[in-house]
């Protein structure tokens, strides 16, 4: 998909990477809640990991899936390739959800997905860029972007957003 999304495009048409570089379809994730997260090693919230895999395990049953996308693009934070960036999620902060390829979130090389999340709702003051690591954006069942949340919302804080937006029905979700 181009990074110019045809109105009417939600977050179920694009396809990313996996960290194996092999195709990853978020179309797979259809009829689930999304909280997509741009995530860093070497980041003072880093430790969001931990929250973000305690939501994961709170509510993946009841639809919830996590997805995160690790970016050095602030402050070079997330220097290693996929294999190491694997290890430290897996032994540090036991990550169990899916820790996709390393993109860029900001710029002319911006994982289209991105672009479209950030198109779909702007940061403070309207902005369209991500500001720092792990801003999360949560995504309803429908695919369409319900809501932004900047570095400093932790995953706990998102408890009660993530719970309204599980209880919408299969196939409805915010404008």
């Amino acid at each position: 998909m181009t990074s110019a999304a045809q109105p009417g495009t939600t977050v179920h048409d694009f396809t990313v990477r996996a960290a194996d570089g092999s195709p990853y379809p978020l179309a797979q994730h259809r009829g689930r809640v999304l909280l997509i997260v741009n995530t860093a090693s070497r980041c003072g919230f880093t430790p969001q990991y931990a929250g973000l895999e305690s939501l994961w395990r709170s509510h993946g049953d009841a639809g919830l899936t996590v997805l995160a996308f690790p970016c050095n693009q602030f402050g070079a934070q997330e220097p290693g390739d996929a294999r190491a960036i694997g290890e430290f999620c897996s032994l540090t902060y036991d990550v169990t959800f899916p820790v996709l390829a390393k993109v860029a979130v900001n710029g002319a090389d911006a994982e289209p997905l991105y672009d479209h999340l950030t198109r779909a709702r702007r940061g403070l003051l309207g902005t369209r860029a991500i500001k720092w690591n792990f801003t999360k954006f949560l995504v309803g069942r429908d695919g369409r972007v319900i809501a932004r949340f900047g570095s400093s919302t932790r995953p706990a804080g998102l408890e009660d957003r993530v719970r309204a937006a599980l209880s919408e029905p299969r196939g409805s979700g915010a404008p």
